[in-house]
């Protein structure tokens, strides 16, 4: 029979974070980019991401201005949408956006042979985005990526950590290329609650440094 740990609920969180760094070890990550790659591995409990989390120099101090300047968070699917910490973000009267489910983009997406996701991407830019999640849809992200190259948008951050066998990977390596601020993680894994943990993690220093 396993031996079942009595934990206060309110201590969970903290008592995982502490079984994390001590299962780690020594490791190179700034403290602020390692509570971020901290709070991935807990929600995936995978310590892989320690290893393939790639961080652009400005993402966390972009991430952290457009969240306290009251900017949206879009994402690419509503479960990453679900995820995000409403009660951190709205304070700063910042929101979260997510079209793919909305009126006309699965009908828009069919007649030009592209993804939801892609559409709604494209759609939910004329709002005012500080930061990008696509935790799921590598066309999204590869979406992204180009309405920057040509001018279309610009958020503060490009968090792209898309899950899956198709483009995936290739997507993020693409990413990891790019001069504006971006989070991602390098090869397959991924998925909404990578992108949710990671955006739930800029949102606690956002709140940190108030």
């Amino acid at each position: 029979m396993p031996t079942i740990r009595k934990i206060a609920p309110a201590d969970i969180e903290a008592e995982s974070f502490r079984i994390i760094e001590r299962e780690l070890g020594a490791h190179s990550w700034p403290p602020a980019e390692f509570s971020v790659v901290r709070r991935v591995i807990h929600a995936t409990a995978d310590f892989s991401f320690a290893e393939t989390m790639r961080f652009h120099p400005q993402a966390l101090a972009a991430g952290i201005a457009a969240i306290r300047a009251g900017r949206h968070v879009l994402t690419d699917i509503n479960m990453v949408a679900a995820g995000v910490n409403k009660g951190l973000l709205e304070p700063y009267g910042g929101r979260v956006v997510c079209r793919v489910a909305a009126p006309g983009v699965a009908e828009l997406a069919k007649k030009r042979r592209k993804t939801r996701t892609e559409i709604a991407i494209e759609q939910a830019m004329l709002d005012d985005i500080g930061i990008v999640a696509i935790g799921n849809a590598p066309t999204a992200l590869l979406k992204v990526i180009d309405m920057i190259r040509r001018r279309q948008a610009k958020p503060d951050l490009v968090v792209g950590v898309p899950v899956g066998f198709v483009n995936a990977a290739e997507s993020k390596e693409l990413l990891a290329e790019q001069d504006f601020p971006h989070i991602t993680c390098l090869g397959r894994k991924g998925g909404t609650p990578v992108a949710v943990a990671v955006v739930n993690a800029i949102l606690a220093l956002a709140a940190r440094e108030d």
